[in-house]
């Protein structure tokens, strides 16, 4: 599928930074692309954000492959493994959720992706990847409340060549990635690139002795490039993702001694997921402005099929299948040049409709236990020995949903500098529409003993509602040049959009089933009650902060040595939480709590020479609920959840020249990367303590040939990443064991 986009731009022409091809800092380098990005300028020595910028080599020689890589690495920053590639959660300075909405936002080649589900990919060919922390929404606009992953590939008009990688590890881990670059012209260029992993995984499911977490993805990427006319510079990317696993490997978890079972469940775990990605932009620069159009194409379909209950009994499934088409249009004006005075403004506007079918099937087990038994109690009270009985082994509850969403925004952000100092003032005005049109429908067959005949009880369920949101996000700040180096202060206020809960209409029917039943045949209900009324539960709001930062970027002996450092504090007002209802249920929902705040600080340490390099990075997050109440439960200064207290790391590399005929040289490379105590539930009850992974790795470089022997998790900790109740058990998914394996790279 092709998308068509309009964009002009301009390379402005500034003076490169200096940047080691293997360490990462938390400043500017020179890129291999054509242009640097629109809405920076990719140089952060002197501007008021924190910020980590990832070079290609480093992320080779890291083995950063995915989005879940870079947690720890950067402070305060964690996308921990859910289990799938669609629960793409991510949390950065205790902002963050597991469903719907994301916190932070992704852009691939100036491209918005609009679906987190599509988030968790795997990195192949990317030039360099900025991780800006803290609001973005002035620039980036909604769900950036946290901030900004903007990732860029290599060019085919700056890089030529055929790179191709093989790799294989343990868990019967292979992975191939191979891509070709070409000029056809001085001002023509195309590029191809193919991507392929399969791994059978590291957990095994009891029930049945086989993998619990075997995964499959492939993907791939065309890039044209093409200078049409003096300053203008047309890029179209289109992008393609294939992912097929068995997932969700979830162990049983006793929150009292802290012991994880055996993943045990009777129904089939999978996720699979085919998205697009089509942007084209159109380029103008000079030495006074640059322009941009960029117009996009996105499509997902993937389809998720769960057993809800994680148990051997047959109780709850789920199948959750999904296609939306979204497009979005953007674009923006940035000067150039060395005038004091200096902007970025720009219009956006995007739409997308998504359609969602998610029939929940109530089996053989869960009738029993959360029908019968329910309606029995009551009928033995008034007719000892008689009883109802349902002729249904398994019942069906439809779900059909549409949630088309669309917006429109208009940005601008100045600074002026008067001598050392820098002042900088932005605001975006945001529109966002968004609605649902829900349809459910159930039935099922029942007798009771006194009676002669079944009877069908049928129940449905539809309805619409939209709701409109008009948001402000201001920012400003102030830097002063101390030379080397800069220190600021800042203002942001953040936005995520609100929305609908969709994944308790089961346990709604399902409870509507049960009681319609027994006011049916006239008897008493003695089961726990569930809200049933749709305007109470169906929406969520907003969520907001204001983010308050000081900082500064520092560099000393002649560039060596970098350090960035931060404070901040963020008050969160209406934050969205998912919650898991008490009882038996299997549903989950979003909810807003009424106010929480995160206090914390951040800091790295990079230091380059010619063969040595070392970088530390550390995050401290204290986020606690101000003002929290759920089910006439008091959250008030509970910590809030999935977030952890520290993050830590600690990455060092030396490169030993060789100078035989074997090879150029080696590089010897470890890392240890630390998280925790991370608390899982509103209440602080169930906790993951502080855990580190140790990770090294040995390269031989010879021309163009490398050759890489790696291991993660060394010492084998045992660690989990998620925690989540169903039905009234507690569940967890564990972390990657021990892993290790060998990579080659060939460049021709």
């Amino acid at each position: 599928m092709l998308l068509l986009s309009t964009l002009f731009s301009l390379a402005a022409p500034t003076a490169p930074a200096t940047q080691p091809a293997d360490t990462l800092k938390t400043y500017a380098v020179q890129a291999i692309t054509v242009s640097r990005p629109i809405k920076h300028n990719g140089y952060f020595e002197n501007e008021p954000v924190s910020v980590s910028v990832f070079t290609k080599e480093f992320m080779k020689t890291n083995r950063i492959a995915e989005t879940k890589d870079l947690s720890l690495v950067v402070p305060n920053f964690i996308q921990p493994d859910y289990g799938a590639k669609m629960t793409s959660s991510i949390y950065v300075r205790g902002i963050g959720a597991r469903m719907d909405q994301p916190s932070v936002g992704l852009y691939i080649d100036d491209i918005p992706v609009l679906n987190k589900n599509n988030y968790d990919i795997d990195y192949y060919d990317v030039s360099e990847l900025y991780l800006l922390r803290g609001p973005q929404g002035t620039l980036y606009g909604r769900n950036t409340i946290g901030g900004v992953i903007d990732m860029h590939t290599l060019s085919p008009l700056s890089y030529k060549g055929t790179r191709i990688n093989a790799g294989y590890g343990n868990g019967n881990t292979s992975e191939a990635n191979v891509s070709t670059y070409h000029k056809l012209s001085e001002d023509l260029g195309i590029s191809i690139a193919l991507h392929h992993k399969y791994s059978d995984g590291f957990f095994t499911n009891r029930y049945n002795d086989t993998s619990a977490d075997r995964i499959l993805s492939e993907g791939g990427r065309l890039k044209i490039e093409y200078r049409f006319a003096p300053g203008w510079t047309m890029i179209n990317t289109f992008f393609s993702d294939y992912v097929k696993q068995k997932g969700f490997a979830y162990a049983p978890f006793d929150e009292q001694t802290g012991q994880t079972g055996a993943i045990d469940h009777n129904d089939q775990c999978s996720y699979e997921r085919f998205n697009i990605i089509d942007g084209l932009t159109f380029r103008y620069d000079d030495n006074r402005f640059s322009i941009s159009s960029t117009t996009s194409y996105q499509y997902t379909d993937d389809d998720m099929m769960l057993d809800q209950d994680f148990t051997p009994a047959s109780m709850f499934t789920l199948r959750q299948q999904q296609r939306e088409h979204g497009v979005t249009q953007e674009f923006v004006l940035r000067t150039n040049g060395d005038s004091p005075w200096q902007s970025t403004s720009g219009l956006f506007g995007f739409y997308k409709g998504l359609k969602m079918e998610a029939p929940v099937t109530l089996k053989r087990d869960g009738i029993e236990e959360l029908i019968l038994d329910n309606a029995n109690k009551g009928i033995q009270m008034m007719f000892p020995g008689e009883e109802l009985l349902i002729e249904d082994s398994e019942i069906p509850i439809h779900s059909l949903f549409r949630t088309p969403v669309l917006g429109a925004s208009i940005y601008h952000q100045s600074s002026y500098t008067i001598g050392r100092w820098k002042f900088t003032a932005g605001i975006r005005a945001d529109y966002e529409h968004t609605s649902i049109e829900y349809d459910n429908s159930a039935a099922l067959r029942y007798l009771f003993t006194l009676n002669m005949d079944y009877a069908e009880l049928p129940i449905a369920m539809s309805g619409k509602k939209s709701e409109s949101f008009f948001e402000f996000m201001p920012q400003a700040s102030v830097s002063f040049d101390i030379r080397p180096g800069n220190i600021y202060v800042s203002l942001s206020r953040g936005y995520k959009s609100g929305g609908y809960n969709t994944q308790m209409f089961s346990d709604i029917m399902q409870n509507r089933l049960s009681s319609d039943l027994i006011s049916k045949l006239g008897f008493p209900s003695h089961g726990g009650t569930l809200q049933t009324d749709i305007t109470e539960i169906i929406a969520y709001k907003p969520e907001y902060s204001w983010n308050y930062e000081t900082g500064g970027h520092f560099g000393f002996l002649d560039g060596k040595l970098h350090i960035d450092a931060a404070v901040f504090y963020i008050d969160l007002r209406d934050q969205q939480l998912t919650v898991f209802p008490d009882g038996q249920t299997t549903g989950r929902m979003m909810s807003n709590a009424g106010r929480s705040r995160s206090i914390g600080a951040e800091l790295t340490l990079a230091y380059k020479d010619r063969r040595f390099a070392i970088t530390g990075n550390y995050g401290y997050t204290n986020a606690k609920f101000r003002d929290y109440m759920m089910e006439g439960k008091d959250y008030a200064d509970n910590y809030v959840p999935h977030v952890p207290l520290h993050t830590l790391s600690l990455i060092a590399g030396y490169t030993l020249p060789i100078g035989g005929s074997l090879a150029d040289n080696v590089t010897f490379n470890a890392g240890w990367q630390g998280a925790g105590k991370i608390y899982w539930n509103e209440a602080n009850t169930a906790e993951q303590k502080f855990y580190g992974l140790l990770s090294a790795s040995v390269t031989l470089n010879s021309g163009r040939f490398s050759c890489q022997v790696w291991g993660k998790n060394l010492t084998g900790t045992e660690y989990n990443t998620f925690y989540f109740t169903s039905m009234g058990n507690s569940f967890v998914q564990r972390g990657k064991p021990r892993q290790f394996g060998v990579s080659i790279d060939i460049t021709l």
